[in-house]
């Protein structure tokens, strides 16, 4: 008899059951079960993936400790995300050690634990375009010179993610020994020439980190970055909380990239989750009004968006079930290649589920089979 059974529920607008035990999805037929829980026609999606990440509720990555990785957990399971890369901005190697600790710490007990999972790393802009920064920090930036890549500590499970700008020294022979040792290579914080593009995707650049923000435009005598990534075959992610990207072009950039190659993210920063305020982050002071974040050199500092708030944002815009599904789960799932076992309701995959009724409400949660959305069952 499965653990579970979930009824009443739409999967791509089709009314299904779910059932499951151990942890994993073992079918879609209504089955007598352990437990039975009725989503009341609620359409249930593949728990979402965030591959960009840095913090939630008073929490940075770059300071925290384990205890403050699990409150992110718990925080971003709650809204939606059954995994997770912790995303690092640039620092000093003594950060990066410790925190890469503590984030072991963590990995070590998750499974238990109802909790978007740590499935990764994601180094941000620490071989960045200085004239590209953004909100990161200049003074930690590097050049690839051959050696630099031993100086980041990386896990001893799960994927690692850089963010690059290939233009900088060294940047091409970087996207080879990023490929070489199996990790990520994310085009983004830059302003290379379609030509050092080119190169930087024969090398084995396939992916673009935030695209349209901290890269060069389109214009119509200047390709630029975004014109590259648009006219190539690369796959992108989004920040689609309608600040760092206009609504109109979060819809254009799905018809002429197609739903396949892109997923969204939160790029959230520690303050998200409490509301607006003033807060000290990466050495200065961040404003937030009306969701968006400001930093004292008038930059964005990142969003204090969920990946639940973009997932509904998309919902605003026409995009359909099987659409969210792709963007939040399937395609991160992908590119971070965990989709053997996430990103999708299929049998036999990890039953990381998220159920949103018909006003874009959590009705439920489960990550590896556990209630995350704060309802426990009789």
């Amino acid at each position: 008899m499965p653990d579970l059974l979930l009824k009443n529920l739409l999967i791509n607008g089709a009314e299904r059951s779910v059932s499951v035990d151990g942890g994993r999805i073992e079918g879609f037929d209504a089955r007598a079960a352990d437990v039975e829980i009725d989503l009341d026609g609620a359409s249930l999606f593949p728990g979402f993936i965030d591959v960009h990440n840095h913090g939630a509720v008073g929490v940075d990555v770059n300071t925290a400790d384990a205890g403050g990785l699990i409150a992110i957990g718990e925080f971003l399971a709650r809204n939606g995300v059954t995994a997770w890369l912790p995303t690092f901005v640039p620092d000093s190697d003594e950060t990066y050690a410790r925190v890469i600790v503590e984030i072991e710490k963590v990995i070590a007990v998750q499974s238990e634990m109802a909790i978007a999972q740590i499935v990764g790393i994601h180094y941000e802009g620490v071989f960045a375009n200085e004239q590209m920064c953004g909100a990161l920090r200049p003074q930690y930036f590097r050049t690839f010179t051959g050696s630099e890549l031993h100086a980041l500590p990386a896990l001893s499970t799960g994927a690692q993610m850089t963010t690059f700008a290939p233009e900088i020294e060294g940047g091409i022979d970087l996207v080879r020994e990023l490929t070489r040792k199996g990790w990520i290579p994310s085009i983004g914080h830059t302003k290379a020439t379609p030509a050092v593009l080119d190169l930087a995707f024969d090398a084995g650049a396939r992916h673009m980190t935030h695209f349209f923000n901290a890269m060069t435009g389109l214009h119509h005598r200047d390709v630029g970055v975004v014109g590259w990534g648009l006219t190539h075959d690369v796959t992108i992610d989004i920040i689609a909380d309608g600040i760092h990207v206009h609504p109109e072009i979060l819809s254009f950039v799905l018809s002429e990239k197609g739903v396949d190659s892109v997923s969204l993210i939160s790029d959230s920063i520690a303050p998200t989750g409490l509301g607006d305020g003033d807060y000290r982050l990466w050495g200065e002071k961040i404003e937030i009004r009306d969701n968006r974040t400001r930093n004292e050199r008038g930059s964005i500092a990142g969003s204090v968006i969920t990946m639940l708030d973009a997932v509904r944002n998309y919902r605003k815009l026409g995009a359909s079930d099987q659409t969210i599904a792709k963007l939040a789960s399937a395609n991160p799932a992908r590119l971070i290649s965990v989709d053997d076992s996430r990103g999708s309701i299929d049998i036999g995959k990890r039953a990381d589920l998220v159920a949103i009724d018909a006003d874009g409400q959590v009705s439920m949660v489960l990550v590896g089979g556990k209630r995350a959305d704060g309802h426990r069952e009789n």
